[in-house]
């Protein structure tokens, strides 16, 4: 199934940077974007995914999010996020970026995450910046305001136009230069700047294996190719971790 060099590369490597995508979060139940049938079918991404269509219709971005929440608070972590919280403490360090915004991976126990994309879990004021969690009712549909400033809460998801958190980015991209072992999982390789990070891995010597059932565009690039869903794939990966390593 997998190749002896992988078997190697996961017995001897230090450092193991994992990005993962909608692919991942798919397999417990969570619709992804660019399938046919997926959100953005349905609707348009300008209007629910933009500053300028939430301050057109507050409310209807706003519960449209709560919408989603509920879809992800209904979700359940699948094996493989379990499988990859049971591997970080076997290297130094395991550095997990995710692109998906539904912290299914901390709710299995995965530490450290960079979320590139943000979460919809979390709040915060659009206009002075202040954090709202838990006092956001998630049955409330009408958009809340800021009771520092009375301006619009809007998730802490990062929007069409926007830039991704540079200090995230910034430790993605190092992560991915001086990591030994790389893990595209469950990623279409087109959303940019997270589908450059395997080759910034490759181009700095790491050994680089997309998890993936189906072809994208880095499948021809990667190491290895492994044609498995992340929930099959990642509990064989822990298995051998858990035989041939030690903890850190």
């Amino acid at each position: 199934m997998f190749s002896q060099e992988f078997i190697e590369k996961i017995k001897t490597a230090e450092r193991l940077t994992v990005l993962t995508g909608a692919g991942v979060s798919a397999e417990s139940g969570i619709a992804t974007f660019r399938d046919p049938d997926g959100l953005w079918a349905q609707f348009n991404p300008q209007e629910m995914a933009s500053v300028d269509g939430f301050m057109s219709n507050p409310d209807l971005v706003w519960s449209w999010y709560q919408y989603r929440r509920e879809t992800v608070f209904k979700a359940k972590p699948n094996a493989g996020h379990f499988a990859m919280a049971e591997i970080q403490d076997y290297f130094d360090p395991l550095t997990l970026i995710t692109q998906n915004v539904d912290q299914l991976h901390q709710r299995a126990g995965s530490e450290n995450v960079l979320e590139l994309h943000g979460n919809i879990i979390e709040n915060h004021c659009l206009d002075c910046g202040e954090s709202h969690d838990d006092e956001i009712d998630i049955q409330n549909k009408e958009v809340p305001v800021c009771n520092f400033c009375g301006g619009k809460i809007r998730p802490s998801v990062v929007w069409f136009g926007e830039m991704l958190p540079e200090d995230v980015l910034y430790q993605a991209g190092a992560a991915s230069e001086d990591c030994d072992l790389f893990l595209t999982i469950g990623t279409s390789g087109e959303v940019y700047p997270a589908a450059g990070l395997p080759m910034i891995a490759q181009d700095y010597g790491a050994y680089v294996v997309e998890i993936n059932p189906n072809e994208t565009v880095y499948s021809n690039r990667a190491d290895e190719k492994i044609m498995l869903p992340f929930s099959q794939a990642m509990p064989m990966i822990a298995e051998i971790v858990k035989k041939y390593r030690t903890k850190v």
